[in-house]
């Protein structure tokens, strides 16, 4: 287990470790037969353990899930663009030091382990327009990561962005299996209050997270 340098970054597990156990983040999942791993705003993982699923509720917050199949290694993000001091969200500097960052430490962990960038598969996921504010916020998240992808030249396997409700993400790495659950009821908003504090810490730093769908 390894801490990331972006301030926004929690700790993450290193390609394939499977250590990543405090009691509250991991534990054993009986409906999936699956140990689950939560990620939470500002964090991404990585594994190669066939045991693992990831597990991420969004709401306004991307996350990208992404696996090399036959490197039998993947691993999810969950990030926000930060909201300017005009109140913009994904100016370019905003965009290169979140979006792009999340999206660059999630890839290049794949590719340390083995990964290669041209069997990439890629479902992403989230961008609900939930959070109180004047702006899209989600929108402008979704439009990031599909904006990112296509400059990479990464097509994106599968999408579900978007939308007005909050989204529980599952995620097998290892089988390419993802599931987006949209939760409509109220008390399932309480689930997205992680992405207003992620949202005002983004705000305080300098300008240097129904229906089930599989994918």
């Amino acid at each position: 287990m390894t801490r990331a340098t972006q301030p926004e970054e929690r700790r993450r597990s290193a390609a394939g470790a499977a250590d990543f156990d405090d009691g509250v983040r991991r534990y054993n999942d009986t409906r999936f037969n699956a140990i689950a791993v939560k990620v939470f705003p500002g964090e991404h993982y990585v594994t190669r353990d066939p045991r693992e699923m990831l597990v991420t509720v969004l709401g306004s917050c991307v996350a990208a899930c992404i696996r090399d199949p036959l490197a039998g290694i993947g691993g999810m993000n969950h990030f926000m663009l930060p909201e300017s001091a005009d109140g913009q969200w994904g100016t370019a500097s905003a965009s290169l030091r979140y979006g792009n960052f999340a999206m660059e430490q999630l890839i290049n962990d794949i590719l340390k382990g083995g990964g290669r960038r041209e069997r990439l598969e890629i479902k992403v996921f989230g961008g609900g327009n939930v959070l109180e504010s004047h702006t899209h916020i989600g929108s402008s998240n979704a439009d990031f990561v599909e904006t990112y992808l296509a400059a990479e030249k990464l097509p994106i396997a599968a999408a579900d962005l978007r939308g007005r409700y909050p989204r529980r993400v599952h995620y097998f790495p290892l089988i390419g299996r993802a599931m987006s659950l949209e939760l409509r009821r109220q008390q399932d908003a309480v689930a997205v209050g992680a992405e207003e504090k992620y949202k005002s810490r983004l705000k305080a730093e300098p300008d240097l997270s129904g229906s089930a769908e599989l994918f």
